[in-house]
């Protein structure tokens, strides 16, 4: 988590939404991620999706059996959407998000019965930084 929120500090660094991710398979970080829809014009440009899509890309398979998800932001429904269908073994996440979290907040996506792919889900590790970057960035955003 403490790679992701690396992710998370660059993206703050250049003006995007401070989320940062990490894919690790085998034990060892294989993509990493941050925030890029200002950047990219991309509404889809989230760190999860990112981070799948490059996760994907260094595997060659687009499912993601053996890897774990590390998020500093509870997912979103696009992002739940695109954990189950990449297959993650399991996603850790650390800010819960009570506007547009999809793996607890608003919804449980994760945990859909309906899904053919439940990944176990860890919420709240490193909470508190994860949360903690995301205020700061907000708060100098309304100072301006």
């Amino acid at each position: 988590m403490r790679e992701a929120l690396e992710e998370a500090e660059q993206a703050a660094a250049v003006g995007e939404v401070p989320v940062g991710a990490v894919v690790v398979h085998g034990g060892q970080v294989i993509a990493r991620a941050h925030n890029r829809r200002q950047l990219d014009n991309d509404p889809t440009a989230h760190a999860e999706v990112l981070v799948l899509r490059d996760a994907a890309e260094q595997l060659r398979q687009w499912r993601l059996e053996g890897c774990t998800l590390y998020v500093t932001l509870e997912p979103c429904f696009m992002c739940a959407g695109a954990i189950v269908n990449a297959r993650v073994d399991a996603v850790v996440f650390g800010a819960m998000d009570p506007k547009a979290g999809a793996v607890g907040s608003l919804a449980d996506v994760l945990a859909d019965k309906r899904l053919n792919h439940r990944p176990p889900v860890l919420a709240g590790v490193l909470g508190g930084p994860c949360g903690q970057i995301l205020t700061d960035f907000f708060a100098a955003i309304r100072k301006r």
